[in-house]
């Protein structure tokens, strides 16, 4: 009997562990389905997660550019702006200094004060001058008539004495005309002294000699003896020595 349970005992476990033994491979094999069915699902997920990283990379790296050109093209900006301002200020010096060439400040004349002294000094002059004139107006009329006196006229009888006496007319009326002109200058004179212009030399007004200490002012004691003058006496000088040796 006791032989008869071991035996059977033997046969159960062996049974057992036969089914134990088929079980395994069945489960190994579900197992296997498991992860052969779960496999693509985990790869497509490591695959989009690879994606989203590679596509976020891709924005950060896209941003960093971004911020990379900024500055260069901000750094273009200013360099055009820099460049725009010194051409300009470049352009602005040089008409400055062509304006400074061409167009010069007025050099000042004579103070009111010296005008007026000039003025009183012209009306003297054209005063004195009106006397001769009235003069040699009365030299030139016939004194029994009144009238101006020609080459016809029957005032001297004796030829010689008609030659002098034309050579005579003839002096006093280019003296008239000389004095006559004079006083037209001293009219031009007066005009400038109103102006403000008078006693400045004509040819020092653009570009001063420094011929005379006062230049371009003309010296003061020339104005008193030549009220008309619109040159200083070096410039004077200098134009006949050019007409000479013309």
């Amino acid at each position: 009997m006791a032989k008869k349970s071991s035996t059977t005992k033997t046969a159960a476990h062996k049974t057992a562990v036969k089914k134990t033994a088929s079980a395994k491979p069945a489960a190994k094999k579900a197992v296997a389905k498991k992860v052969v069915a779960t496999k693509p699902r985990v790869v497509a997920k490591k695959v989009q997660a690879k994606k989203t990283v590679q596509a976020k990379a891709k924005t950060v790296v896209k941003k960093v550019e971004k911020k990379i050109e900024k500055p260069k093209k901000v750094e273009k900006v200013i360099s055009k702006q820099k460049a725009e301002k010194t051409r300009h200020a470049v352009t602005k010096a040089a008409v400055q200094v062509e304006e400074k060439k061409t167009v010069h400040k007025a050099p000042k004349g004579y103070p009111k004060k010296d005008l007026e002294h000039f003025r009183k000094v012209i009306l003297d002059k054209q005063r004195e001058i009106r006397e001769q004139l009235q003069n040699l107006q009365e030299q030139m009329k016939d004194p029994t008539t009144g009238e101006y006196i020609n080459e016809n006229s029957p005032y001297s009888l004796h030829m010689a004495e008609q030659g002098t006496d034309a050579m005579e007319r003839e002096k006093t009326f280019l003296y008239y005309q000389r004095e006559n002109k004079f006083l037209s200058y001293l009219d031009d004179a007066l005009k400038r002294i109103d102006a403000g212009t008078y006693g400045l030399c004509l040819e020092c007004i653009d570009e001063p000699k420094h011929l005379c200490p006062t230049c371009p002012l003309i010296p003061k004691p020339r104005l008193e003896a030549v009220p008309h003058s619109q040159q200083c006496v070096q410039i004077k000088m200098l134009q006949e020595k050019k007409i000479k040796s013309i």
